[in-house]
């Protein structure tokens, strides 16, 4: 029998459960490059085997995920109105039983949530996103929708040791002020290249949007192979999902 591998999101001081979950790559039934539980139709694996692990999935979850085509970009959408997979980077629900989506292999999925457990949210954070305002949007619609104090987790991503960036990179965070300096630590063999560490620019990107307590983060999907999916590490590869919902 199949059995999906998971993370469970850690959400320090938030008393009101909500469901949550981020896939890892064990537990489905691609083959490789793929293998095993590639949720992505979009990355040139069998859609059938496809299918049938979105079908796994799905048994984790109270209804079938918001899946969104995500393009980099900082639209956010209501998860209740998504259907076909839209062209958007972001979801939040204020309905419980509402499942929001992010599927990622290297990028940054965060998932939000208030303390209440009233409303909850997913953003794909690689640094285009990020340096676009996704997580700020993200926030924004959420306290739209009645959000309180409000929690983030930093699902598994590319960690500072992996990331190489140019100077591109680095000057789309000047924003955020001298702060996201140290997120770039200039590489000596190659002027003009840094490593980046992308959960340190969500967490003041979040913490300038008023999200002050943010867990995880601390999980480099380049190099675990084994748990990880990582397009920078394999080019061909998989996609995991971090979802969310209020029970």
């Amino acid at each position: 029998m199949t059995t999906i591998a998971t993370l469970n999101p850690h959400w320090p001081d938030a008393p009101d459960p909500v469901g949550a979950l981020s896939t890892l790559r064990a537990g489905g039934v691609s083959a490789a490059p793929y293998d095993s539980l590639n949720l992505a139709l979009h990355v040139g694996d069998d859609p059938a085997a496809v299918m049938q692990n979105r079908s796994l999935l799905r048994k984790l979850l109270p209804a079938e995920p918001a899946w969104l085509t995500q393009v980099h970009g900082n639209l956010v959408l209501n998860a209740a109105d998504v259907h076909n997979a839209p062209a958007a980077d972001a979801s939040f629900a204020n309905q419980p039983g509402v499942v929001c989506a992010i599927m990622s292999a290297d990028c940054m999925a965060v998932l939000l949530r208030d303390r209440r457990g009233k409303v909850v949210g997913a953003a794909h954070a690689g640094w285009r996103g990020l340096a676009g305002g996704v997580l700020e949007n993200t926030v924004s619609a959420m306290r739209q929708a009645g959000a309180d104090d409000m929690f983030a987790w930093l699902g598994p991503a590319i960690g500072p040791q992996h990331f190489e960036v140019g100077e591109e990179v680095r000057s789309a965070f000047t924003h955020l002020g001298v702060q996201a300096e140290q997120a770039f630590k200039p590489l000596q063999a190659k002027p003009g290249k840094y490593l980046a560490d992308l959960a340190q620019l969500a967490r003041l990107t979040l913490d300038k949007a008023g999200v002050k307590q943010v867990s995880g983060g601390h999980d480099c999907t380049v190099s675990d192979p084994k748990r990880f999916y990582s397009f920078r590490r394999d080019q061909i590869t998989g996609r995991m999902a971090s979802l969310i919902w209020i029970k």
